[in-house]
């Protein structure tokens, strides 16, 4: 075996998929590798790498923002139909081993991946796509982590007509929810799922440690309640919760993708989209550099996760998302109202999957003289103030 992926979800079966196209012989090992995923991923449209229809559940034309004003951004933002997304990236030749890692041996010409079940599978090099749990790239580190937290209601998109416009979904909208009094404060997504049907969602964008589901469920009845959609009316629960601030893993013998190797987007928590378009990039460097050996496929997989511009924009970006959570909480809409304003090109640079330093730097420094005095003079206690000197000198090299 060339390759052994360990973890099932898209980004597993996206690099999986990658390494199996290029000629390599892989297996993937996972729990249940023949489960579809359960989540709602989503993305911006232009973001996403070539895709079949059958693996878009639903587009809207624009997203609607709302931080302490309405603001509408016109770019096309895509809802991916997991089904469809599974079949696209399954492989007939991709090996499915059901079980769980438990550990992998690396010696000078291979690895071998051990599972818990005491089964043993040889292979050039093992990819590690568990997710936030890494298993394989140093597990959970010790400290709390600024999670991401929601919970969703699906409904019949007739019911939820109040609150997403035809053709439209819900980005952000900052506006408290009722009966809040005070607290972290939390946000309204909303987006259309095909087939009839829409999500609401209540969500806490990031905090350590993540604000508590049972929260967020009362503040999205409150909301539904407003709203004049009864209780009775949702189809279904989604509950999400993820860390948005892990350290790096350290380049080694495995090679960490997706998730566990820290593709999750500071400020955003997004990551399929940048896993999915990462995924053949990688897959070639492995396939390039294996007959050099794993050491060398491995190293070649991780300069191409985590070259240096990719490390600096990372750094800024979660240099802000301190900031963020250095904030007082009746601050934040005021952030966010700020960021909304901001010409498009520097919201789209700071939201995207790319990993571009000058352009992330351009959109901090341009949301520091946007935001008020009072806010800015919070951002510098917070922490962005010293990003700015690190911002001004990526500036400088254009």
């Amino acid at each position: 075996m060339d390759v052994v992926v360990v973890g099932g979800g898209p980004a597993g079966r996206a690099v999986a998929a990658a390494c199996s196209d290029t000629g390599l012989r892989v297996a993937l090992v996972d729990p249940a590798p023949r489960r579809v995923w359960p989540h709602t991923y989503a993305g911006w449209v232009d973001e996403f790498p070539a895709l079949p229809d059958s693996a878009v559940a639903a587009v809207m034309d624009r997203m609607h923002l709302v931080g302490t004003t309405e603001h509408r951004w016109d770019r096309r933002y895509a809802v991916l139909d997991c089904t469809g997304l599974w079949k696209h990236l399954w492989r007939p030749d991709v090996r499915e081993v059901t079980g769980r890692a438990a550990t992998a041996e690396h010696g000078p010409t291979g690895s071998t991946l051990v599972l818990r079940s005491g089964q043993r599978l040889a292979a050039a090099v093992v990819v590690d796509a568990t997710g936030a749990a890494r298993v394989l790239s140093g597990g959970r580190p010790a400290r709390t982590p600024a999670q991401q937290t929601a919970v969703g209601a699906v409904l019949d998109e007739a019911d939820a007509a109040g609150r997403l416009a035809p053709g439209a979904g819900l980005f952000m909208d900052w506006r408290p929810a009722p009966a809040t009094r005070g607290g972290w404060p939390t946000f309204q997504y909303g987006v259309r799922l095909g087939g009839g049907r829409v999500l609401l969602e209540e969500t806490s964008l990031a905090r350590r440690p993540g604000l508590p589901l049972a929260v967020l469920r009362r503040r999205l009845t409150g909301r539904l309640a407003e709203a004049g959609i009864p209780e009775s009316a949702v189809l279904d629960e989604e509950r999400v919760r993820f860390p948005v601030d892990d350290p790096l893993p350290r380049p080694g013998r495995v090679i960490p993708f997706g998730a566990a190797a820290g593709l999750v987007h500071p400020a955003s928590g997004f990551s399929v989209a940048t896993s999915l378009r990462q995924a053949p990039w990688v897959a070639a460097a492995i396939s390039a550099r294996l007959t050099s050996g794993p050491t060398a496929a491995a190293r070649a997989a991780w300069s191409i996760l985590w070259p240096p511009p990719a490390l600096a924009a990372h750094a800024l970006r979660r240099r802000a998302l301190h900031a963020l959570l250095g904030l007082p909480p009746e601050e934040v809409p005021g952030f966010f109202e700020a960021f909304f304003g901001l010409p498009e090109q520097h919201r789209t640079a700071f939201l995207a999957g790319e990993r571009d330093p000058v352009a992330t730097a351009a959109a901090m420094s341009a949301l520091f003289r946007a935001a008020p005095w009072r806010l800015r003079r919070r951002l510098a206690a917070a922490g962005l103030g010293a990003a700015l000197p690190t911002a001004e000198h990526a500036l400088g090299g254009r």
